[in-house]
């Protein structure tokens, strides 16, 4: 796994460098100090929409500054800005080495509104093979009504990724760690390409968190998260966040304030909370994942297993290179068709059947029959799901107790052969 002594460096003058050397779980608890006035251990909710100002002399210095690009929060209003919706954004800011972030309603608005925001009619966008079906669907139905158009290029090919590029191409998109198969970015090439055509890197790091990876030392613009996963942790909010160079979050968060996808105060508490915890939490994941990982891969009622810490993963050595631990998420496929499947997932006691990842709690899911894409099952085949595919996403439990959970689901299937 990768250390934080040979990652490399983001050198732009744009990177906000923390400064004092800290690290992510340091950031996490530490990061907002001086954000926060009231001297209270935790931010407080503010839940008042408006803000008065003392005097029209202190709104008038405080415009001033903005104009002459002094990072401000808006104080006006709670769809501009909120105590602690921008502390949030501050913090994983900090957390992701970038100058500035943006907090939203979901992740998928907050990925929607940066390709609104950088694609403007006659445009094109390039998409990484198996990036969220809900994407490509905004690709597909609502980008296209305005002139832009979008091509899809096999995960990791970055010849293909180069050769897609037009003229009129604006964004790179892509997930690393990918659903379900973990596929991870080589983030150099990816960088290399987007800088040698002048577009915009953008990538879907929720899998990874900043605590495994932060693509901005890599060099990638834009970063998104769903934050209801790993930074939230709990299964109890909402919200999504971009974090990158500060010109493009100015642009990002001027659409936002027309839009009004801001996500609340109170979800914006319950994730500053969560961050404070994500370091513990994604350690136990990433123990969690390799060890089950291993577990299923030596079964003869498994037949092939996606982790990024196995060396069977065909990005594997991406993945070390890069990542500091490889998450809580495994994907692999249990011998038979669909009720096999569907058996083995019944048959299991811890993880609840449920969506969603980054959670304390393991879930576990068939894609085939929980996803919120609707695809027939022409289009599922194209986008390669297998009615025999487990997705678990371990939560915090101890690994003995998973694993043995796992065998005695595994003893339940029929014997391969």
């Amino acid at each position: 796994m990768n250390t934080k002594a040979n990652r490399p460096d983001n050198n732009s003058p744009d990177a906000k460098h923390n400064g004092y050397g800290m690290g992510v779980s340091t950031l996490a608890v530490d990061a907002n100090r001086q954000l926060n006035q009231n001297q209270a251990v935790t931010e407080p909710i503010a839940i008042s929409y408006t803000y008065p100002f003392g005097n029209s002399t202190g709104l008038s210095e405080l415009i001033e500054l903005r104009q002459v690009g002094e990072s401000i929060p808006r104080q006006e209003g709670g769809r501009h800005a909120n105590p602690a919706v921008y502390a949030a954004e501050q913090l994983i800011a900090g957390m992701e080495n970038a100058a500035d972030a943006v907090l939203f309603s979901s992740g998928m608005a907050a990925t929607t509104t940066v390709m609104l925001t950088l694609l403007p009619g006659g445009s094109h966008v390039v998409l990484s093979e198996g990036c969220c079906p809900r994407t490509l669907q905004f690709c597909t139905d609502y980008l296209a009504r305005l002139g832009v158009e979008y091509t899809v290029v096999p995960f990791g090919d970055y010849q293909a990724l180069e050769d897609a590029i037009r003229p009129e191409t604006r964004l790179l998109f892509s997930e690393s760690p990918a659903n379900p198969y973990l596929r991870t970015l080589d983030l150099e090439k990816f960088v290399a390409v987007a800088r040698k055509h002048k577009v915009v890197s953008f990538v879907d790091a929720t899998f990874a968190t900043p605590f495994n990876l932060r693509p901005a030392d890599w060099g990638v613009d834009l970063v998104v998260h769903s934050a209801t996963r790993y930074l939230g942790g709990h299964n109890d909010l909402l919200a999504g966040v971009v974090a990158g160079k500060s010109e493009l979050i100015a642009s990002i968060k001027a659409l936002l304030g027309i839009f009004g996808a801001k996500v609340d105060p109170g979800n914006a508490s319950l994730l500053l909370r969560g961050i404070k915890t994500l370091g513990l939490r994604v350690t136990q994941h990433n123990l969690n994942g390799q060890a089950v990982a291993e577990f299923l891969e030596a079964q003869p009622k498994v037949d092939r297993v996606w982790y990024p810490g196995l060396v069977s993963h065909p990005d594997h050595g991406t993945a070390v290179r890069q990542m500091r631990g490889f998450g809580g998420v495994v994907s692999f496929t249990v011998n038979g068709g669909l009720d096999p499947a569907a058996h083995f997932v019944d048959a299991m006691r811890l993880p609840l059947l449920a969506k969603s990842q980054g959670g304390v709690r393991s879930l576990v899911e068939q894609p085939v029959l929980l996803s919120d894409n609707g695809l027939s099952e022409q289009e599922r085949l194209g986008h390669s799901i297998p009615e025999n595919l487990v997705r678990l996403s371990l939560g915090i439990e101890d690994t003995d107790d998973l694993i043995a959970d796992l065998g005695q689901a595994l003893d339940r299937l029929p014997a391969s052969g």
